[in-house]
């Protein structure tokens, strides 16, 4: 696997399904000088989903106009209760995408038990995806997810996946335990989206280009996950040529990342000192329920650490999109924002003070939280989000 992946997410035309009639001239252009670019500068690995639009419709064309001898062609499909479903699923990437084979196979959003239960079954997805393996269809088998810890170690240990696409990165680094058990079995580490899910690092705050420099924020963050002996490659979901070259930057430096990246973290650990105080930091997630168990649903976990990153680095893009997707991101994103807390007497999904008290009672900033959660509010709330994809 090449350090650098290309990811197929953003460079399509449209999030929904299309016909080939209707994909626009220069949307193909931009695609495809992506992928020239990408190939011309070793991005061997290109990975895309059945439910990315229209990617695998505009790659297939474009993956035979410019051919690479060392390609590594992934494709993600979801899990279903239906094998039958799945595999009709399978049969449509593989058409879309005009190949007979693909290298790399996940089954895309494991991020719920009955998810990787229709998975692994008897007579389940797996089942399906052994039979065309054994076939010479498919190369590798993996999993993505953007599920809790919990589920990606139980997905790790059935010992059936040979990779996993999953979220870690600087600002986000619980799933820390995944790598290791992935290591520790021999499994492929993929890290999915590391620019966008990571902080919105293709737009990043003042503040946070003032405490990467002299990085990049892109630079720094891409350095801090290579340097990781247990990751393998990150996605680079680029939506144009350009989009490319701050990647290929942090790779040529990858050898300078044991003395560039511990300075540059240790200025952004020491600013959210500066604004939060050590105390939130070591203690803000303790005692905190989980969201099924909140009023409202309130995902409050999620919300502390959108406000640990708003107050700490100005990441108010990121937090404003991803309190958004509370309550509008299905299992990709579960829980809900703050929007029912303290609302109209009128709502019937109202919650008071008092109701989320009960539930913080084992959480040492219970006197706090209310007082966040009406600042998020203000701040972030809004327009709602809603998740590109299945």
């Amino acid at each position: 696997m090449p350090l650098l992946s290309l990811g197929g997410m953003r460079f399509q035309q449209s999030w929904s399904d299309l016909e080939a009639s209707a994909i626009e001239a220069e949307s193909q252009r931009n695609l495809e000088a992506t992928l020239a670019a990408a190939v011309s500068a070793g991005f061997h690995h290109v990975e895309t989903a059945r439910y990315y639009g229209t990617s695998e419709l505009q790659l297939g064309p474009a993956l035979a106009r410019h051919p690479d001898p060392n390609r590594i062609l992934q494709t993600k499909i979801p899990p279903r209760d239906d094998p039958a479903a799945f595999e009709a699923e399978l049969e449509r990437s593989f058409q879309l995408l005009g190949v007979a084979r693909v290298d790399l196979l996940a089954v895309h959003g494991l991020n719920l038990h009955e998810h990787l239960e229709q998975t692994v079954r008897s007579g389940g997805c797996l089942e399906v995806l052994r039979r065309w393996q054994a076939d010479g269809a498919i190369g590798h088998i993996g999993f993505s997810t953007h599920g809790p810890l919990e589920l990606i170690l139980d997905a790790i240990a059935t010992d059936v996946f040979d990779y996993v696409n999953v979220h870690w990165y600087y600002i986000r680094q619980d799933n820390g335990p995944a790598l290791t058990a992935a290591r520790d079995r021999d499994m492929g580490v993929f890290l999915i989206s590391p620019t966008d899910k990571g902080g919105h690092l293709h737009s990043p705050s003042q503040r946070l280009l003032q405490l990467c420099d002299p990085l990049h924020p892109i630079v720094f963050n891409d350095l801090f996950c290579l340097m990781d002996p247990r990751v393998h490659t990150i996605s680079v979901g680029a939506a144009r040529p350009s989009d490319l070259d701050l990647h290929l930057q942090a790779v040529a430096q990858l050898g300078h990342a044991p003395e560039l990246v511990p300075a540059v973290a240790e200025r952004l650990q020491a600013a959210l000192v500066e604004r939060l105080g050590e105390a939130w930091l070591e203690t803000s997630q303790q005692g905190l329920p989980a969201w099924r168990d909140t009023p409202g649903d309130i995902n409050l976990p999620v919300l502390l650490w959108l406000h640990t990153l708003l107050k700490g680095w100005d990441l108010e893009s990121y937090a404003k999109a991803r309190y958004g997707l509370l309550g509008n991101g299905s299992h990709w994103f579960p829980g809900r924002n703050a929007a029912c807390f303290e609302a109209s007497a009128d709502d019937p999904a109202a919650v008071t003070a008092e109701e989320l008290d009960e539930v913080l009672a084992s959480s040492p900033w219970k006197q706090e939280i209310p007082a966040i959660l009406r600042e998020l509010k203000q701040r972030l709330g809004g327009a709602s989000v809603r998740r590109l994809g299945p």
